[in-house]
């Protein structure tokens, strides 16, 4: 038997905290939790430090990015997954869904998506830091991006028999850039166009995107009938109106992720679906596209959890952000980025800091604007309990 104590610290609960908490660990499992003081070879003193349930990030897309992190330099696969996962345990992730964009479009390939796949499902079978799992994207207008997705989950139906999909459809005029002005002066400024230019180039684009709308009516069968099944766990991207919500509860979708208005959040909580919204939406105080803020939904209570999407340190950073903007308490703040988004893919094991949970913890100061985490645990990795925060 594995025992490992945490002592000295303030344990975040579902609805409360505990101050000078002592945390006994057996086997990866919380067995005894409350008040307590004492230090021993195998306890790790927090030293007033908060300690939470291990964070819970559905949709990174980081890993992309960490494999090609200059214009034409690429690193290896795997030492692109292990130099990320430095990265996302440094934030007090312990799981997290590697978002993979099946399309052949600029830097992305089906090849590629399959590749990364194919590493992240190789990692099940061995000791990690985190919990590695994939968010399948598929792009609603590529040719390729949905043939591809049903190809590999038919063939992986015994390795995740329950995979999270995003069916994402990114053309200016809706979703995110339902407001296409808020699109066309990113590309003025990233590729140093004036803004008529900028209108030329997007109104291409979205000619471009609009002939190929055949490729999504047949992609929508498919994840409607599958989903209905419960063979995959779809989500809606970016839905902007009640009617892309309603669209979407036509597909079986259950999630809206990243709604870009209060009405979308709205409808969607009514309908029964859960929502997810972007942590660094938080950190910044707002959209970068001119959409809903985030910190409002969760003050609104259209909220069920946060995702990094691109930036894994604004999942802690948010908590406390939230907490200082009047938007929860600091018990719902870990909530949506912990139990919150567990619950959202089906994970009812983890994200929650009580008896018999799975101890996936994070040692971490909070609510100062730059915060910190002190050590990570995962349930069943520790590997030197007899540490303190000096060592660390």
């Amino acid at each position: 038997m594995k025992r490992f104590i945490i002592s000295n610290v303030s344990a975040v609960l579902h609805d409360r905290v505990i101050d000078n908490a002592r945390i006994v660990i057996e086997d990866g499992i919380v067995v005894d939790l409350g008040v307590g003081n004492g230090t021993s070879d195998e306890t790790f003193d927090g030293r007033g430090a908060f300690c939470i349930p291990g964070i819970v990030d559905t949709h990174s897309d980081g890993l992309e990015m960490e494999h090609r992190p200059r214009p034409g330099a690429k690193l290896p696969l795997d030492f692109s997954l292990r130099s990320f996962e430095a990265r996302v345990r440094a934030s007090g992730i312990t799981t997290l869904f590697h978002g993979i964009g099946f399309e052949n479009d600029g830097n992305r390939t089906v090849d590629l998506a399959n590749d990364l796949v194919d590493l992240v499902h190789g990692y099940l079978a061995v000791p990690t830091l985190v919990d590695h799992r994939v968010l399948y994207r598929i792009d609603a207008r590529d040719a390729d991006g949905f043939t591809g997705v049903a190809d590999r989950l038919d063939r992986d139906r015994l390795v995740d028999p329950t995979p999270l999909v995003s069916f994402e459809d990114h053309t200016p005029g809706q979703g995110q850039y339902k407001d296409r002005a808020y699109f066309e002066r990113w590309i003025m400024g990233t590729r140093n166009i004036d803004a008529a230019t900028a209108r030329a180039e997007v109104d291409q684009l979205v000619a471009e995107r609009d002939s190929l709308l055949h490729h999504r009516a047949a992609a929508i069968p498919w994840l409607t009938e599958r989903a209905a099944r419960g063979e995959i766990r779809l989500m809606s991207h970016d839905p902007a109106t009640i009617d892309d919500i309603d669209e979407a509860l036509g597909w079986n979708a259950s999630i809206a992720e990243f709604p870009t208005t209060v009405a979308a959040a709205k409808h969607a909580k009514l309908c029964g679906m859960r929502t997810v919204c972007g942590a660094p939406n938080v950190i910044r105080g707002g959209s970068h596209s001119g959409n809903v803020s985030a910190a409002e939904l969760v003050s609104l209570g259209l909220c069920d959890g946060l995702s990094s999407d691109y930036l894994p340190f604004s999942m802690v950073g948010s908590v406390g952000a939230l907490v200082r903007l009047g938007a929860c308490s600091l018990p719902e703040a870990v909530r949506m980025v912990t139990s919150g988004p567990a619950r959202t893919v089906g994970l009812d094991d983890r994200g929650t800091l009580k008896i018999g949970a799975r101890a996936d913890l994070v040692i971490c100061h909070l609510l100062a604007r730059d915060p910190t985490v002190i050590g990570t645990f995962r349930a069943g990795s520790i590997a030197s309990p007899s540490m303190a925060l000096q060592d660390v």
